[in-house]
């Protein structure tokens, strides 16, 4: 025990002297080091250079370990004979959907009740690679049959198509022909005047009307005049009415500024007299011969989803018959707005122009005129409207438009009174003329279109109209409401049917069967609302004969669609339809 204690102080004496040495040295360190200034440039910034990695290898004490074995091996390679050869590799096969074939021919006969009779006939003569002949030829009528009337309702309408047309390199051009024929009968006696049945026997009501067309157009590619047409109608009737319309219309289109800017030419010419004017106690010439010369310029303008269409038409016509010149100025504004891509676009427009009124046109449009037309141009000063359509998905689509509009000399039918002289076959209260007058028109429209899929589609749609006259106490046999429905169903490969069913509102007409003594208002008539339910069904054997039955006027009302001229009934009428090639 003392020997410990006698180690732990010669330890102790050892520890105190070192500690008296170091601080005697710092003291004489002290008294000979100088005071220096020191000034830092840069403060030290360490680099990856300046460090080092302490490199040590670490021992492994494991208690197994075990040596490697040395592997020694050989191979024995023995040759294999192999007879598989791989397959060529081949794309996949497709489900190729079946060709449609297509036929440049047809043609379709059919027989009905009321004897009615429907032939047509369409060809397609391919002469070169760039050179083809049309041909189309229609027939439809009936030998009558309507109940309670007593004049003869039978009714012809033929007509007969050509056309050629040819493409080469730098332009294309073609050239029309056709001629018509359409018989028809005034045979809507009205309830007065009484006649006696051989005053009726002597009525001749039967009209012929003959027709023929000459045509031409021409398209180029790489002029400022890009086309041009010129088409000559001659309109007649077996009352010695005679009626020439030519119409020229070429189009030039210019850029400017990276902007489209079509303008087009109208020169429209009209001429022709009727035998007689309505009252032949007038014993006045009724002759029409009118010019009418117009300029439509156009700026089309595309930017992202508007398209705007800019533009103007200016037309001078010339009376010369009646010797009144007059010039017009039109707006041709259109523009659309895709606001939601193809589900919302918003379109627009305000338009007018110039429509001339002609014998032909009236006669297609009701059958029943009288060859004592007056006829004039139609100033539509304006038509504004504002809609909305697109496709509410893949299957619906939609259009919804209102509108509002100012014509000036708008044609109206109106029923003839009875005349005094009754020397042909129009003389009796059974024809219709034209009255003119300022109207505007409130107007809306609305369509919706289902494509379930391909094979069936339906189609609605209704307008309504609001009419306004200056001068007439009505706007005569014009509707105030139009409903359509429009289906087509492929039933099967073979089966398809379709139906059409329309509702036309009221009209008002002109009661002829009330005496009028100006200025007492003329009476009026109201003719009923009508409906007409159409359908057809059809069978295919095979891509080339088909049959079909369709029947006209389900509802089997004979309504009045003019005044005292009421409809046939209930109609069908079936046939076959052969399509093929030369």
């Amino acid at each position: 025990m003392s020997r410990y204690i006698k180690k732990l102080i010669s330890l102790t004496c050892i520890f105190v002297c070192s500690i008296s040495t170091i601080v005697a040295q710092e003291k004489e360190e002290e008294e000979t080091i100088e005071t220096e200034r020191v000034v830092i440039v840069k403060t030290y910034t360490p680099t990856i250079s300046d460090a080092f990695k302490v490199k040590s290898t670490p021992i492994l004490n494991d208690s197994v370990t075990q040596k490697k074995k040395q592997l020694r091996y050989s191979i024995f390679s023995v040759p294999v004979a192999s007879t598989f050869t791989p397959a060529k590799g081949r794309a996949a096969n497709i489900d190729r959907p079946k060709k449609i074939p297509l036929y440049d021919n047809y043609a379709t006969l059919g027989f009905g009740n009321f004897t009615s009779v429907l032939a047509e006939f369409y060809s397609n003569f391919q002469v070169n690679r760039t050179d083809n002949i049309g041909l189309y030829l229609h027939h439809n009528s009936s030998q009558g049959g309507i109940k309670d009337i007593e004049l003869d309702d039978k009714f012809y309408n033929t007509f007969l198509d050509l056309n050629y047309t040819s493409r080469t390199k730098d332009f294309t051009y073609g050239i029309e022909l056709g001629v018509e024929h359409q018989l028809y009968n005034w045979y809507g006696l009205p309830e007065t005047p009484v006649l006696t049945p051989a005053e009726i026997d002597a009525i001749d009501p039967q009209q012929n009307y003959f027709g023929a067309k000459l045509g031409g157009k021409l398209q180029f590619d790489d002029l400022y005049l890009k086309r041009a047409s010129l088409n000559y109608r001659y309109f007649g009737d077996a009352l010695s009415t005679t009626e020439h319309h030519a119409v020229f219309t070429p189009t030039f289109e210019f850029e400017v500024a990276d902007e489209l800017i079509t303008t087009d030419f109208i020169v429209d010419y009209l001429g022709g007299s009727f035998d007689r004017p309505l009252n032949i106690t007038l014993q006045t010439p009724n002759d029409f011969n009118i010019l009418n010369l117009g300029i439509q310029p156009s700026l089309v303008v595309l930017r992202d989803n508007l398209t705007l269409n800019l533009g103007a038409a200016v037309f001078y016509s010339i009376d010369s018959q009646n010797n009144d010149n007059d010039f017009f100025i039109y707006p041709k504004v259109t523009a659309s707005y895709r606001l939601l891509d193809e589900a919302v676009i918003a379109y627009g427009g305000l338009e007018g122009g110039l429509k001339q009124n002609t014998y032909r046109d009236a006669v297609q449009a009701n059958p029943y005129v009288s060859p004592t037309l007056f006829l004039t141009t139609t100033h539509n000063q304006f038509d504004a409207y504002v809609g909305f359509k697109g496709k509410i998905s893949d299957v619906v689509s939609y259009n919804f438009r209102g509108g509002y509009s100012s014509e000036d000399d708008k044609a109206l039918f109106v029923n003839n009174r009875p005349q005094i002289l009754q020397l042909e076959g129009y003389d009796y209260g059974n024809s219709f003329a034209y009255r003119y007058d300022d109207v505007l028109t409130l107007s809306g429209y609305g369509e919706l279109n289902f494509n379930i899929n391909k094979k069936f589609k339906l189609g609605v749609s209704a307008e309504y109209f609001n009419y306004n006259t200056e001068d007439e106490q009505e706007a005569w046999n014009l509707p105030d409401v139009k409903v359509a429905v429009l289906l087509d169903y492929q039933i099967t490969d073979q089966w398809f049917a379709g139906a059409q069913i329309f509702h036309v509102g009221e009209r008002k007409d002109i009661n002829t069967s009330v005496a009028f003594t100006p200025p007492t208002p003329e009476v009026t008539v109201t003719l009923d609302s009508y409906f007409d339910a159409n359908v057809n069904l059809g069978y295919r054997f095979n891509d080339k004969l088909s049959v079909f039955i369709k029947g006209n006027n389900l509802a089997g009302e004979n309504y009045e669609r003019w005044s005292n001229f009421p409809v046939q009934g209930i109609q069908v009428l079936g046939g076959l339809t052969y399509k093929f090639n030369y």
